[in-house]
């Protein structure tokens, strides 16, 4: 049996989840294809601006060292750490805004009181 091409089985897939995505005869008419890759639908945002907004369907490259669901996983749990480093990064930051906000008022009160 031959082999079908990579950009035939990549197209199939996006195909069959732009069709899963797009099954709802009310949510269909909405959306306009762009390409092959993505479809498109204008949308008010929360100014009640029209906005485009893009949906596009990424097919990952096959990889010899691990399963498709391993890589899944693997990019779930990257996702998890990047969130929970900025997550940690920004408290730090809060707490370190609110040690220097609090020296400042206490330079203040210093300065205040050595001029009185």
């Amino acid at each position: 049996m031959a082999k079908i091409s990579k950009t035939a089985v990549d197209k199939a897939l996006r195909d069959k989840i732009f069709q899963l995505l797009f099954d709802n005869e009310e949510t269909c008419g909405s959306f306009v294809k762009i390409n092959d890759r993505q479809y498109g639908i204008l949308l008010p945002d929360a100014n009640g601006t029209q906005r485009y907004v893009r949906i596009g369907a990424i097919v990952a490259e096959e990889r010899e060292d691990m399963t498709a669901q391993e890589l899944m996983g693997k990019e779930i749990d990257e996702y998890n750490a990047k969130q929970a480093d900025k997550a940690e990064k920004a408290k730090a930051r809060a707490e370190k805004a609110k040690k220097d906000k609090e020296r400042r008022e206490k330079e203040k009160e210093e300065k205040e009181n050595d001029v009185q």
